[in-house]
């Protein structure tokens, strides 16, 4: 069976690809509420020596599309005949989601906490059990590219345990303006992939809703490095932007303790001292209500940016050295 003149495969075997090409399909996974098959795309470039296979992953939430882009401009530069194993890329893993420019699943749920899903469970959870099952149990290696949510900003960051140094090495490789130790953050692909042995990193490329040249530029060359250090393409690592990058041990959101106008002060990636004014809310008519100061030094990993902020809203994520 075909759709757009592309194969669908229910169970996909990375093993019989042909060699030195790069095939497209699409993956059936489930059917929504009128029987029709929800198909994703699928893209293996499939090397003619032996290798690892890297997987890379985009929109597990529907309007995270910077990564999207970036796989699409892997496979766009990747010679599968000089390839050495297997490269596999989905660039657009919520599919339900992205067409309807949603973050969260259909159910409500959002789909990078339910992670390795279920089997026989609820809508969101056998979409999450099926993408695992069928295809992320073949990678050795796993880059899953997100972006912040609505109505925020994120800096060029990753998310990876350090205590493991493969993928820590895979971090490195991303020259990112920020690397996070996050250990646990179950639910979540990265970690779905972590328990069945692959090495896995998150890649945070940017801002939701949008393609940005520049996030998009850095996430390919990050891709392209840890390609290079897998051996699976010849070339020279760029690790010239790597003593820049910031090393942070924990990270947390601040939040709104009242409601108003918000107005967050610092940009991304700057660096913020304890007392230091971060954020102001006004109420309707201009008049100011609260200041909110750091408690404690750090740096800033990502901010709120709409300015409608309701008691309890997000003010920014501080990330601690």
């Amino acid at each position: 069976m075909k759709f757009q003149g592309r194969d669908i495969i229910t169970y996909p075997d990375l093993k019989k690809f042909p060699e030195g090409q790069i095939s497209t399909f699409w993956m059936d996974l489930v059917a929504n509420g009128i029987g029709q098959n929800i198909l994703i795309p699928v893209m293996v470039a499939k090397g003619t020596g032996d290798g690892p296979v890297l997987g890379l992953t985009a929109v597990v939430h529907g309007n995270e599309l910077n990564g999207l882009s970036v796989i699409q401009k892997v496979f766009r530069d990747v010679d599968a005949t000089k390839l050495k194993g297997t490269l596999v890329g989905i660039p657009v893993l919520n599919v339900p989601s992205n067409l309807n420019h949603e973050r969260r699943f259909t159910d409500g749920e959002d789909l990078n906490r339910i992670f390795p899903g279920k089997e026989n469970g609820n809508e969101s959870q056998v979409y999450a059990h099926r993408i695992v099952d069928r295809i992320v149990s073949q990678f050795d290696y796993l880059i899953d590219l997100h972006t912040a949510s609505f109505g925020r900003i994120n800096s060029y960051y990753i998310r990876v345990n350090m205590d493991d140094p493969i993928s820590a090495r895979m971090a490195k490789l991303h020259n990112a303006d920020i690397i996070l130790d996050a250990k646990g953050e179950g639910g979540t692909l990265r970690n779905a992939a972590r328990q069945l042995g692959i090495y896995a990193i998150t890649v945070e490329v940017g801002d939701p809703n949008k393609f940005q040249k520049g996030m998009i530029r850095s996430g390919l060359d990050g891709i392209d490095n840890v390609m290079i250090d897998l051996g699976m393409i010849e070339g020279n690592i760029d690790e010239d932007k790597s003593e820049g990058t910031v090393y942070c041990q924990d990270s947390y959101w601040l939040y709104a303790n009242r409601g108003g106008i918000l107005e967050v002060k610092p940009e991304v990636t700057q660096l913020i001292k304890k007392g230091e004014l971060i954020a102001t809310v006004k109420n309707i008519f201009g008049e100011l209500l609260y200041e909110y100061t750091a408690p404690e030094d750090g740096i800033v990993i990502g901010k709120h940016v709409h300015p409608i902020n309701q008691t309890g809203g997000r003010i920014l994520h501080l990330g601690l050295r």
